[in-house]
């Protein structure tokens, strides 16, 4: 609540500052009407830019509401973005990385106001000179600076309704001073995450089903503060500091499990039930600051950026699992849990990295870029287990794993433009990493685990402009994926007594050959064909049955894990045919994709890769789980904004997605879809809009799998996305703005490889 207070202070504030600059705000209006009829979707030689500084969408809402609208870009869970044909999308922010975890960049995202953002740039494939992963692509946000002296900014408070209400407020200001810039961002609210789960797993002779609700209270506040200060007419010095705080105090999950087992004596079945109640309090806090120095060298646009940057993340987690007896309506038969399990799961990383690019352009068009990195993580994790069992002794299993890793890059890009149809580009990566895990309670075999590894990584893309409204490109690209730093952490993630989670120290790194073919026509139609090649994928494997230890005894009866690990090899093929247009004289916005994409699993495993089990059936046979099956399935999404009004004050947005079920890792993913309706009315400088999302309430996950053997495993996660959120925003000061430069950030793979 005090946050809330806070940031409406500064609401308030900055609304009194406002109406001294009126007559700024009356030229921004004639402004915003010349360049909206020029707003445009077209692609570059390496990337798509979407340029969205006047268009209507943009007023009022969020970056994330605007990317989640932006042409190739999609989410199915309110959280993380996708690029067609593509695993993860990074964000960049004014062509540098952004050093946070991924729940930070949610929260960033959606509490930053969307009239900030210039343009929007969507690299599918990324060159030699971006240091990212497997089949990764890049959103690269280019946000707006002042042009004349002055401050600028916006304010936005808004409340959502889901299964819970939750809150948030913003706070956003721009401020040129001859030579200094500064830009700072305040953000901050509470919500509730909710969600129910089925989860069903076993066999013909035994099963477990586990019903019920987990809530994840959270509190957060974060933000940014940049500083660009022009040193001379041709070199730039920047500071950029981003910090975010999150904290989810008695977050619960209660579930009812129901227990079958076939008892060969009575011919019958046996059924027992028992309720898992666990608690959980952890927060986290994210801070990272880049300093960024750039040296122009000539009239031709060649330049030097040399970057570092620092990061520092903390995460304290402690659970409290309990598992009671119950009876058939979910009744405690008794006080006493028949066991407990705590667990304190710290995670520290520390982080530095630097890089170091030259950029040189020639007159005959061509151009040179040479350039390195290095990177050095550790990460700290001393994670504490104890088992309480009625009228059994405590087992304590203490765990300190400490993780070093280091990156040394070096890449060479070489771009030519041959003519006014034809350019290319061609480049290579070299990245050398040299990583070391400890454990100071572990077997022998895992106190002690290293990974030394080189990789060369080449890069092509062509491009050819069959004439204006023709244009076809190629590029092919080859990636590795490093395991996330959480991933690594060799703990257990409890859901029920006999269903969790299973981190992996021993995962490797997976590579990734990506291609793809794009059709532009009219800057407004496109056909994009993709493929990836993914070996040694690292994803969660489930295995289940009777656990059986190296030693023969069997340790765990009916056992589920998920467990982290390498899984055979995947490919993916996709082909998206796409428009962005407008019609009906502007009263008509519409982005439009339709596509297919085709999916080849192959992949098996038997043994535990943490510790060596076995699992086997109710007559000792030995399980393995496979996943050997392919499947094509639909996509379609469209993003509508309609104009209401002739003065341009009143819109109607309908989102539509639908994503039909595709074979992926842990089962077959049934079809996902989602209907999303908004209205937004612009006055004067205010903006007030109504979001409503999933109103057909059919965006609800569900998998199943079915294994030859016999086992079969369900699960159906509702999030509750549908709900509605309403937003009141308002800009004050000099609306004048040009885009900043673009800063290459210290690079580094960091943010998605938090937790």
């Amino acid at each position: 609540m005090k946050t809330q207070i806070f940031i409406a202070a500064l609401f308030f504030s900055g609304f009194a500052f406002a109406q001294e600059k009126k007559s700024d705000s009356v030229k921004t209006k004639k402004i915003e009407e010349v360049v909206l009829t020029k707003q445009v979707f077209k692609k570059q030689s390496d990337r798509f830019v979407y340029d969205v500084a006047a268009s209507p969408v943009t007023k009022g809402n969020t970056t994330f509401d605007l990317l989640r609208q932006t042409p190739l870009l999609s989410t199915t869970d309110d959280k993380t973005l996708k690029i067609v044909g593509k695993n993860n999308a990074l964000i960049y922010i004014n062509g540098r990385k952004t050093n946070m975890d991924a729940e930070s960049v949610t929260q960033f995202l959606k509490n930053t106001p969307a009239e900030n953002i210039q343009k929007i740039e969507v690299i599918t494939v990324p060159g030699s000179e971006f240091q990212v992963e497997s089949s990764d692509g890049i959103i690269n946000i280019i946000l707006k600076k002042k042009m004349s002296d002055g401050l600028n900014g916006n304010m936005r408070m808004s409340n959502s309704q889901n299964k819970y209400n939750g809150s948030s407020a913003s706070f956003s200001a721009n401020y040129r001073k001859d030579k200094l810039g500064v830009s700072a961002n305040l953000y901050g609210g509470d919500n509730i995450q909710a969600q129910h789960y089925v989860l069903r797993n076993g066999n013909d002779l035994s099963s477990n089903e586990s019903t019920g609700n987990i809530d994840d209270p959270n509190q957060y506040i974060g933000g940014y503060l940049n500083f660009d200060y022009q040193l001379t007419e041709k070199s730039n010095l920047a500071l950029s500091w981003n910090s975010s705080a999150n904290k989810s105090y008695n977050s619960t999950v209660n579930l009812f499990n129901t227990i079958r087992s076939f008892n060969e004596k009575t011919n019958a079945f046996d059924t027992y039930y028992t309720n898992s109640k666990n608690k959980e309090d952890a927060r986290s806090y994210n801070n990272s600051v880049n300093l960024n120095y750039e040296l122009k060298t000539d009239s031709l646009g060649s330049k030097l950026n040399v970057n570092a940057a620092y990061l520092n993340y903390k995460r304290f987690q402690f659970t409290d699992n309990k598992t009671f007896l119950a009876d058939p309506s979910g009744n405690n038969t008794g006080l006493i849990p028949t066991q407990t399990i705590t667990q304190n799961l710290p995670q520290i990383i520390n982080n530095f990295s630097s890089t170091v690019d030259y950029i040189q352009k020639f007159k005959n068009d061509f151009t040179v870029a040479i350039g390195g990195n290095f990177n050095k993580t550790k990460t700290d994790n001393d994670t504490k287990n104890n088992t309480f069992k009625e009228g059994e002794p405590t087992e304590f299993a203490p765990n300190h794993f400490i993780y070093d890793e280091n990156i040394y890059g070096a890449y060479l890009t070489l771009e030519k433009k041959f003519s006014d149809k034809l350019s290319g580009k061609i480049g290579t990566r070299y990245e050398i990493t040299n990583s070391l895990g400890t454990s100071d309670n572990a077997t022998k075999e895992y106190r002690k685990i290293e990974r030394n590894y080189n990789n060369l990584l080449p890069y092509l893309s062509v491009n050819y402009a069959i004439n204006d409204k023709n244009n076809i490109s190629y590029a092919f690209s080859s990636r590795m994926r490093r395991p996330s730093f959480w991933e690594l952490n060799p703990v257990r993630n409890i859901l029920t007594e006999t269903n969790y989670t299973q981190n992996n120290p021993f995962v490797k790194a997976s590579s990734t050959y990506n291609q793809e073919l794009t059709y532009m026509f009219k800057n407004s139609y496109f056909l994009i064909l993709n493929h990836s090649y993914f070996k040694d994928q690292i994803t969660q494997v489930p295995l289940q049955g009777y656990a059986k230890s190296m030693d023969g005894k069997i340790t765990e009866q009916n056992v589920l894990r998920y467990i982290r690990t390498n899984f055979g090899n995947k490919q993916e093929m996709s082909a998206m045919l796409g428009m962005n247009k407008t019609f009906f004289n502007q009263y008509l916005t519409m982005n439009f994709n339709v596509g297919v994409q085709h999916n080849v699993n192959n992949g098996s495993l038997s043994v535990d890769p943490t510790n060596g089990d076995i699992f086997l059936d109710k007559e000792g046979k030995q399980i393995v789980y496979s996943n050997n099956i392919k499947s094509t399935s639909i996509l379609i999404q469209t993003n509508n904004t309609i104009r209401l009004d002739k003065k341009k004050t009143w819109f109607l947005g309908v989102n539509y997605f639908f994503v039909d079920k595709q074979q992926i890792e842990l089962g077959m993913l049934k079809n996902l879809s989602s209907l999303d309706v908004s209205l937004k009315k612009n006055w004067n400088d205010w903006t007030f809009a109504l979001n409503l999302t999933d109103v057909l309430r059919t965006n609800i996950v569900e998998i199943e799998d079915y294994q030859a053997n016999g086992n079969y495993n369900y699960v159906r996660n509702d999030q509750f996305r549908r709900g509605g959120t309403f937003s009141i925003t308002y800009n004050f000061g000099n609306q004048k703005v040009k885009k900043v430069r673009d800063i290459e950030g210290a690079s580094d793979a960091i943010k998605t490889r938090t937790r």
